[in-house]
């Protein structure tokens, strides 16, 4: 279980979160909504450390996750893909991979976890000695989800994956969501097409100006006349 309690963050002197507190359960799929500015981002990078915190706790299994530490929460099995996707535009497909799997021993296993992904996302196998800035927004999507699955994490943040992809691109990359989820990956999905997102989820909650306004299952997210009104 990815835990968060009670975590205020932000940037310098402006707070962006307030008093957040959410659960990930292992293999679930838990999405964020919010409209921008709500601090869905802030709140993934606060999580693995890449922004201070304030106040509050992140655990996993009730073991913390060290504030300003990234390295050390995916070492722990918590990998982030930002919103920018932040890919190394000019290294191959290839190379890009290799380099998330950076903690993984040996060269075999990363040649034989990179085949694995090859087969999730075959799109790719055909592009691996192209630089990723010559790749589609499509396909980097697909390669930075990729490389996070690379160290083969227990907990992925996907932050706006469908962000100015065609339909047909969401609708691929959500159901590859799915499957990373049926193979025991837990996600926690930030994602601003809330229909979509409580497709694939089973719970959810409301970020407004950085805190949590409403939770429960996907099923009562997508009834509720809130959501409804202002995100779907």
């Amino acid at each position: 279980m990815l835990s968060v309690r009670d975590l205020h963050a932000g940037y310098g002197n402006k707070t962006v979160l307030r008093g957040v507190s959410l659960d990930v359960p292992r293999g679930a799929i838990v999405t964020v909504l919010g409209a921008n500015g709500a601090g869905k981002s802030t709140l993934l990078k606060a999580i693995v450390g890449l922004l201070p915190r304030a106040a509050g706790t992140v655990t996993l299994d009730d073991k913390p996750l060290f504030d300003g530490a990234p390295d050390r929460a995916l070492k722990a099995g918590v990998a982030l893909v930002p919103e920018q996707r932040e890919l190394f535009l000019s290294l191959s497909v290839a190379d890009n991979l290799r380099l998330g799997g950076y903690l993984r021993r040996g060269a075999a296993d990363i040649a034989a976890e990179s085949e694995r992904l090859l087969d999730i996302f075959p799109s790719l196998r055909a592009r691996l000695a192209q630089p990723a800035r010559t790749l589609s927004g499509g396909e980097q999507q697909m390669l930075a989800i990729a490389r996070a699955l690379m160290g083969r994490p227990e907990f992925l943040l996907l932050d706006e994956p469908s962000l100015g992809l065609a339909p047909r691109i969401v609708e691929e990359i959500f159901g590859i969501v799915r499957q990373i989820s049926a193979e025991g990956t837990a996600v926690l999905l930030v994602e601003q097409n809330a229909a979509i997102a409580l497709d694939v989820a089973s719970s959810g909650c409301v970020l407004d100006l950085g805190e949590v306004t409403l939770r429960g299952t996907a099923e009562e997210l997508r009834n509720s006349p809130i959501v409804k009104t202002s995100y779907l």
